[in-house]
């Protein structure tokens, strides 16, 4: 009997855990090794005395049928067994400056599109051509199946197959047409001062394409964008079972120092331990500079790549922040699930980030968060300065902690503004700066998603999962796919497995 083949994943994250689960279905011996103590990388959530407080999940691409990732979601989590709530607004926004025609200075993003189209028809008639532009651009994104084609790994598509692709061209061409066009301009267009305010404001730190708001408001509508009862553990506790059903092994607390070549051809890892692990296949589902600059030594680059991380061209590197937690012993009034606002004044983090503008996100629809009567409050603070708190750390951890006590009193006093009687109520305060997030995942600068994708939206390309002259290896996750989010990390492990059994001339097959 031929004995199967071996292959070794750097990273439980969820496009690791994607990858081992199909290629266990497959035939072959899989084997995770994973620096942290749980899986699901920065899909994750922690318990803090009666709290536990989540880390990603805010809503889940593919939630319910009628989005093509509920099936793929689905071949590796009985999604039928997850509760899904669909929030009514994809977030609120508050207006410093403006009030609509009834005095609320609250603006709200509906999730359903005709209450949508009808709210801003009635607080902004005068902008009725715009809305009217707006809402149409959402209708027209849902006759679309998207993303096509997820079945098949692009890089296996024969030519007759991208022909079909054909078929999309009046949907490229509506891309087209609304690829340039950031939300901050659609802002700029509206004459009703509140909703041209909440437009800008709603762009954050951040400026978008339109389509990516209206790619949000699509599946919001149609909702397959909903967020798991019990957090972004459920999701990464499923895939593990799943992958452990299957007959694969997890090597928690094994970070992986050097991956093995001999002869260009990747064998296995050494782990930091010393432990020389060898396998047919080595896969990197972990962070992208660690691999290709660390673990690999920097011998199988292309000019591509070393004007990618060390230029940051055409990608730029994803923020990190500072995830500011809290476990209140209240309930409060008309709670919203998030909320965006300007603040008064703006404040000065200790890293010397200037933040303007702030979120919360209230998880009162979440019972199994917080015992009853109590809840669970977020904010996440946009910082680039990992290597401020990282240094910090290292060099002074009584001033560090000092810093993010800080930090949370300063956030603490804010929301007590708008949240009456909060600032007494806090039980459990939990912070987690950028030198947490690259601790516990090892990403560059604490990145919480990989590559920012341009503005351009035809413009995201894979950074390709394979290394110049290197066989028997290939990168997975975040740092391939401009973007990061949780879909595509499925996508990829997905992929990567059926282009390993199509070079070993096996059938690609699906075991529920």
């Amino acid at each position: 009997m031929t004995e199967n083949k071996k292959v070794g994943i750097i990273g439980a994250g969820i496009a690791g855990l994607s990858a081992a689960c199909y290629l266990q279905m497959n035939g072959y011996d899989t084997d995770i090794y994973e620096l942290h103590t749980t899986p699901g990388g920065l899909c994750t959530s922690w318990k803090r005395e009666d709290y536990t407080f989540d880390g990603c999940i805010h809503w889940l691409m593919g939630s319910n049928p009628g989005n093509p990732f509920y099936n793929l979601w689905n071949e590796l989590i009985k999604m039928d067994e997850i509760q899904f709530i669909h929030h009514d607004t994809l977030f609120d926004i508050e207006v410093k400056n403006h009030k609509d025609k009834y005095g609320n200075n609250i603006f709200h993003l509906y999730s359903n599109i005709n209450q949508l189209e009808k709210y801003m028809k009635d607080i902004a008639p005068e902008d009725s051509v715009v809305i009217d532009d707006f809402i149409e651009s959402i209708r027209e994104l849902q006759k679309w199946d998207l993303p096509p084609n997820i079945e098949k790994a692009p890089e296996l598509l024969s030519i007759s197959e991208k022909l079909k692709m054909l078929k999309l061209y009046p949907f490229l061409k509506y891309v087209k047409k609304w690829k340039d066009f950031l939300i901050s301009d659609l802002a700029g267009v509206f004459k009703n001062p509140f909703i041209r305010d909440a437009f800008l404001l709603g762009t954050g730190e951040l400026d978008f394409s339109i389509l990516v708001l209206t790619m949000q408001l699509a599946n919001f509508d149609k909702k397959t964008t909903g967020y798991p009862i019990g957090g972004s553990m459920v999701i990464s506790r499923a895939l593990e079972e799943k992958f452990i059903s299957l007959g694969g092994n997890i090597h928690y607390k094994s970070k992986v120092q050097k991956i093995i070549v001999e002869d260009n051809t990747a064998t296995g890892v050494i782990l930091e331990n010393g432990e020389k692990i060898h396998s047919d296949y080595v896969i990197s589902a972990a962070d992208g500079k660690f691999t290709i600059f660390e673990a690999l030594e920097g011998k199988y680059v292309s000019e591509k790549l070393l004007k990618l991380y060390n230029e940051q061209d055409p990608y730029e590197i994803f923020n990190s922040g500072i995830l500011v937690s809290l476990g209140v012993a209240k309930r409060f009034d008309n709670p919203t699930h998030q909320i965006r606002f300007e603040l008064d004044e703006p404040y000065l983090l200790p890293d010397g980030t200037n933040i303007k503008t702030m979120d919360y996100s209230d998880y009162y629809y979440d019972p199994t968060l917080a015992p009853p009567g109590k809840s669970v409050l977020n904010v996440l603070l946009i910082t680039y300065k990992c290597d401020y708190w990282e240094s910090l750390r290292k060099r002074d951890k009584k001033q560090y902690n000092k810093e993010k006590n800080g930090v949370a009193e300063k956030v603490i006093n804010i929301l007590d503004k708008k949240l009456s009687g909060l600032k007494e109520s806090v039980e459990v305060i939990d912070v987690a700066t950028p030198a947490t997030f690259k601790r516990y995942t090892n990403n560059w600068n604490g990145s919480i998603q990989g590559w920012m994708p341009p503005a351009d939206f035809l413009a995201v390309k894979s950074v390709g999962k394979e290394l110049p002259g290197l066989k028997n290896f290939y990168m997975i996750g975040q740092w391939v796919t401009p973007g990061g989010g949780l879909p595509p990390a499925i996508l990829d492990g997905r992929n990567v497995a059926q282009i390993i059994c199509k070079r070993d001339k096996t059938k690609f097959k699906v075991n529920f």
